[in-house]
């Protein structure tokens, strides 16, 4: 029931804008703005890209623990890393206390400003962007409870998000 919920989680592409969107929402509602790519490396001590060396099945690993440690909590922004879809039970704990708002940008918009050398699965150049989201799209769609797409400013962007959060009463 959406009036249990108290955290506001953003899952998405790499580079769509989950962290810069996330801190906007928290300075707006006065939460506290969490990065879980952040969180792994703080836990394991290492950067994701050194973590990705050792498997992405490690790194996944990693980030399972810290987000099932993170979804406990309340009156969070979330933002996760992209592929934090890609195991069920991460969307299993993030569901437990939050809303999945699913921050949908078009890849050729994502190309055209990403960094791709701080992004282990981009790093074979801005075309991969194009397979991961054919691979991931599906997957964001069936994980998350409102698709917002991120096509204008970003101020737009919170906005679409803040305007569905209270018609949600989540704010």
């Amino acid at each position: 029931m959406i009036l249990d919920k108290t955290n506001i989680v953003l899952i998405g592409m790499p580079g769509c804008g989950k962290t810069t969107i996330g801190m906007k929402l928290a300075n707006n509602l006065n939460k506290k703005f969490i990065d879980t790519d952040e969180l792994v490396e703080i836990s394991s001590g290492k950067k994701i890209s050194d973590l990705f060396l050792l498997g992405e099945d490690y790194f996944r690993d990693i980030e399972s623990k810290v987000v099932k440690k993170l979804a406990a909590s309340d009156n969070l922004i979330i933002s996760t890393g992209g592929g934090v879809i890609k195991r069920k039970e991460n969307i299993g704990f993030l569901k437990e206390k939050g809303v999945i708002f699913f921050i949908n940008r078009p890849p050729e918009d994502i190309i055209k400003d990403i960094e791709v050398s701080t992004r282990p699965l981009l790093e074979n150049k801005k075309n991969s962007i194009w397979n991961l989201y054919k691979e991931r799209i599906d997957l964001y769609r069936s994980s998350c409870d409102i698709e917002i797409n991120n096509v204008d400013s970003l101020e737009k962007t919170v906005e679409d998000i803040l305007i569905q959060c209270k018609g949600m009463n989540l704010i």
